[in-house]
């Protein structure tokens, strides 16, 4: 019988084929993975370093432990070059394989800037914990990080380093932290609490060029600022991987084109997780992933499943200043109604017929989210 086989051995792989074997435990699994396969939690990526956490210690289970909780063979190390759907095979650095069902869940890359300078090329980003091995390294012993975007990862990072007792600057064109998921208030308030906790803060502005200055860098803003770092991290987003999607003539937008089965326009090739784009929406969360593997683990058991993605606030690690935020989708007419108090921001937006479409909430407001979450509509009923 030939193999279902994932692509992938992050949250959205791994958490798929855990799902997979409840519903189905005989059907040949097999997963391919670039990297060593361990299993770990990305999000904890982004607040390790205050938890004196080394990338050995965020790993919770081996390859080996994976391959034998879930009865699969996990290929480690192994890069897939060409998928074929009409052929249902694969071809990968070392054979080709094939699949009764592929499931791609190559997740998203960094979004590289193009920075100039002699030193651009030391610019780091942390995606996977190989890279957070590497970026730990890097900066031990060292005093100032400058961070490259003020967006939920990039304060998360910041609220870390400041914490585990870095120097940090924080660097990007928006007027506050944020600015895509919180109205300008709740940004506002991040930012200070944050700037309370030693973050220095260059918004309204972008990094041109990178050059080495002693045994550190300097960073040359586009308002004629200079910043002194001994180096940097680039947090200014991901993009959906879908080279290899696109390379095997799946349809792809701005992530790889699924409908609510996430079956992609190819049969019996589906994706899943921060790759993925259905219906129009691309959201590399944790709680869309463990919603979405329910429901294609089911799917590929033999019970055709939709997904419901029901309302998910994301909760950003920042402990200087908590923040939860639903935002309401793209398409949503309406708008923000703030109170802001000494100690948190409460956003709301509303709809027609003022209906709670999102909300944002910081400091002590946060303790709203459970009791607003319920009267919201759900992101994809």
């Amino acid at each position: 019988m030939k193999p279902i086989v994932i692509i992938g051995t992050g949250l959205a792989g791994y958490n798929l084929a855990r799902e997979l074997r409840k519903a189905d435990p005989t059907t040949p699994l097999r997963i391919i993975t670039a990297d060593d396969g361990a299993f770990y939690s990305k999000p904890m990526l982004s607040n390790a370093f205050a938890r004196s956490k080394d990338a050995t210690s965020l790993v919770m289970s081996p390859a080996v432990k994976m391959a034998a909780e879930l009865d699969a063979e996990i290929t480690t190390r192994t890069r897939v070059t060409a998928v074929d759907p009409a052929q249902h095979t694969l071809t990968t650095t070392a054979a080709t394989i094939e699949y009764s069902r592929l499931v791609l869940a190559v997740g998203a890359e960094p979004i590289l800037l193009p920075l100039g300078g002699d030193a651009a090329d030391q610019v780091m980003s942390v995606n996977n914990l190989e890279d957070y091995a590497a970026f730990r390294e890097a900066v031990d012993g060292l005093r100032r990080i400058a961070i490259i975007g003020p967006g939920l990862i990039g304060c998360e990072f910041a609220n870390d380093l400041v914490n585990a007792g870095f120097e940090v600057a924080v660097i990007g064109p928006d007027a506050t932290p944020m600015e895509r998921l919180l109205p300008q208030a709740a940004g506002a308030a991040l930012q200070a609490a944050l700037a309370a906790s030693g973050v220095e803060w260059h918004l309204g502005t972008v990094v041109h060029d990178v050059t080495r200055a002693g045994d550190g860098v300097e960073l040359t803003l586009a308002n004629g600022s200079m910043v002194a770092a001994d180096a940097v991290l680039s947090a200014v987003g991901i993009r959906p991987h879908v080279a290899l999607a696109k390379a095997a003539g799946l349809q792809v937008n701005r992530g790889i084109v699924v409908d609510r089965m996430f079956q992609s326009s190819a049969a019996d090739v589906y994706a899943i997780g921060d790759c993925v784009e259905v219906e129009e929406l691309v959201l590399p969360f944790v709680m869309p992933i463990m919603h979405a593997a329910r429901a294609l683990a089911r799917t590929l058991a033999g019970q055709p499943t939709e997904v419901v993605y029901p309302a998910m606030p994301v909760v950003v690690k920042t402990p200087a200043h908590p923040v939860v935020v639903a935002p309401p989708h793209p398409d949503a007419a309406g708008d923000w109604r703030v109170e802001v108090s000494e100690t948190g921001v409460r956003a709301c937006y509303f709809g027609a017929g003022d209906r709670l479409l999102g909300f944002a909430l910081t400091g002590s407001a946060v303790v709203e989210k459970q009791a607003l979450t319920k009267d919201l509509p759900g992101t994809l009923d």
